[in-house]
């Protein structure tokens, strides 16, 4: 079964290549990802990798979390599932024209 695990406290120089490399010796990667924003291209500082085994990513939980990562202590823990963004926000707005 699959994992999927958020990283945050990424140095915003950091690849997806180079998350994935890091994550390498701790089992199969079956995709890794930074985050960056929409406008600029710049990342948001956190990303997400997914592994084949969910063994394999709870021990790299465990065996990464607080690394060094460019320089950056990161944090690992497992993914939350993503909220539905079109239930967030204010639905009182009321624009004056």
């Amino acid at each position: 079964m699959a994992i999927k695990l958020y990283v945050g406290g990424l140095a915003y120089s950091v690849t997806d290549q180079q998350l994935e490399e890091f994550f390498q010796n701790e089992g199969k990667v079956t995709s890794a990802v930074v985050i960056k924003d929409r406008d600029s291209g710049q990342s948001k500082g956190f990303g997400f990798v997914e592994m084949e085994d969910l063994k394999e990513g709870q021990n790299a939980i465990k065996n990464l979390n607080g690394k060094e990562l460019s320089g950056r202590s990161i944090t690992v823990n497992q993914a939350r599932p993503q909220e539905d963004r079109r239930s967030s926000g204010n639905r009182n707005f009321r624009s004056s024209y």
